[in-house]
């Protein structure tokens, strides 16, 4: 029987936008310490109230890394990794080099994410590998995943919420079908509603960055009340 505790564990309430306030991330934290989210995923900056906030809740601080467009150096994204780990970050969501791996050059974006793999590791962190699925063919998809796969990952992530677009049910079940059981998949971008979040579930999402867990939740607890939220 789906609840919607199972529900809130699949949920990584995202703070990222530009704009956001100190205010704003505090109010964050609330919505998901109320909830019991998996994590609040906020920008580099922000961990180190983040991590305050959260700390001894069960609720996860998550950041970023290589955010949004995944061009950074290597040594640069192994830096944010380091010190997002350090501001005491559990989860970290890098983007891989996009350019490099329209290219073809796998060995340069399978030996990216296993620099980051490593100093996430490391620190006692898991690494979750933003594909950017909206830019790939579905042939890159699955060797973007398998690349990740290859290099230490712990998730294959669709998104970044940033690009032309976002999740969608049929890119989870691709990149599903991509890695083995030892990697889960995370849909982020785009979804706004507890349906949109049952789909990608159904397609083999474990976990889902979003904004509007708020929204999601509410309809989650009202349909649990009702008997229709589902297996």
């Amino acid at each position: 029987m789906l609840t919607p505790e199972i529900v809130a564990k699949m949920l990584d309430h995202s703070t990222l936008q530009p704009w956001l306030t100190e205010a704003d991330i505090r109010r964050g934290c609330e919505i998901a310490l109320r909830y019991k989210t998996a994590t609040v995923c906020a920008r580099p900056g922000d961990m180190k109230l983040v991590s305050q906030l959260l700390e001894g809740s069960g609720v996860l601080p998550c950041t970023v890394i290589g955010f949004p467009h995944g061009a950074h150096l290597t040594s640069v994204k192994v830096f944010e990794a380091e010190q997002a780990v350090a501001d005491g970050c559990k989860e970290l969501d890098m983007v891989i080099n996009i350019g490099r791996m329209k290219g073809g050059d796998y060995d340069y974006v399978e030996g990216d994410i296993r620099a980051v793999a490593e100093a996430a590791h490391k620190g006692g962190a898991i690494l979750k590998v933003i594909i950017e699925t909206c830019y790939l063919t579905d042939e890159e998809k699955t060797i973007a995943c398998q690349l990740s796969e290859r290099a230490g990952a712990d998730f294959v992530k669709t998104s970044t919420g940033y690009g032309t677009h976002g999740a969608t049910p049929e890119d989870v079940a691709l990149m599903r079908a991509a890695v083995s059981d030892k990697v889960k998949v995370k849909a982020a971008g785009g979804m706004r509603t507890l349906d949109a979040i049952l789909a990608v579930r159904a397609a083999g999402a474990d976990r889902c960055g979003v904004s509007a867990t708020e929204a999601i939740m509410q309809e989650a607890e009202k349909r649990y009340a009702e008997g229709t939220l589902g297996e």
